[in-house]
């Protein structure tokens, strides 16, 4: 189980998620701070697996708390929870392994909770991608990517909650993530086989359904495209 502090200067807030948290069986105990002064003892005073940090907050923000404790020996993974994206390339800089918005989904929390005890358990700090979002910059983890659409010289990167626009060829993208467990299906599609649910060979051409998505694969990627569901169990229906 890991131990994890919330800190948000507004009461509610905090055991607003503290409640959340403390209805997940891998979360232990649940800490509370509403301030930064107090959010520094309770890292001194106790074992602390995760922090969830509000960024904006008077006299030490969020950033200025995550600052204060990289350089500790063993600091805890840092979780910004806040109602904006403005910060998100402060959040990158700063290793942080989740960036919550604000209501913050009992679904989403899940998997951030998931990612901390990967973490916890030595698996490999995520893979972040800085994304343009209405003129707003953020960060998504790469495993988050669903699957990801040709566009031109730029390529579609598809979540559950959104699409994001990136400059970067699906051919790049294809070399760059084949290590994480992504293939080519098509001449316009890449896929994270994880996120794939079912393979069709139908009259009218092959295909998978990727978070609901129905996608084409192409004569050309089919075999190799089944070896690998296959390798995943996942068998192809007629």
């Amino acid at each position: 189980m890991i131990n994890v502090l919330v800190v948000d200067d507004e009461l509610p807030a905090v055991e607003e998620l503290a409640f959340l948290l403390g209805r997940d069986d891998r979360v232990g105990t649940v800490l509370r701070a509403t301030s930064g002064s107090e959010a520094l003892h309770a890292l001194s005073s106790a074992p602390v697996d995760a922090v969830f940090l509000d960024i904006h907050m008077p006299a030490m923000s969020g950033l200025d708390i995550a600052r204060a404790i990289a350089g500790s020996s063993r600091p805890p993974a840092v979780v910004f929870v806040t109602a904006d994206e403005d910060h998100a390339l402060d959040a990158f800089e700063l290793a942080a392994v989740d960036y919550l918005l604000k209501p913050v989904r009992a679904e989403r929390l899940a998997r951030c909770v998931g990612r901390i005890s990967e973490l916890r358990d030595g698996g490999a700090a995520p893979e972040m991608i800085t994304v343009d979002q209405g003129g707003t910059t953020r960060m998504i983890r790469r495993d988050d990517v669903t699957y990801v659409q040709a566009q031109g010289d730029y390529a579609r990167l598809h979540t559950a909650e959104a699409s994001y626009l990136i400059r970067v060829p699906l051919a790049d993208l294809e070399q760059q993530w084949a290590d994480a467990g992504f293939i080519r299906t098509h001449r316009s599609y890449l896929v994270a086989l994880k996120h794939v649910t079912s393979m069709k060979l139908a009259a009218d051409g092959p295909s998978v359904t990727v978070a609901g998505a129905g996608l084409p694969i192409s004569r050309r990627h089919l075999p190799l495209v089944r070896e690998k569901l296959e390798a995943t169990r996942i068998r192809p229906i007629a």
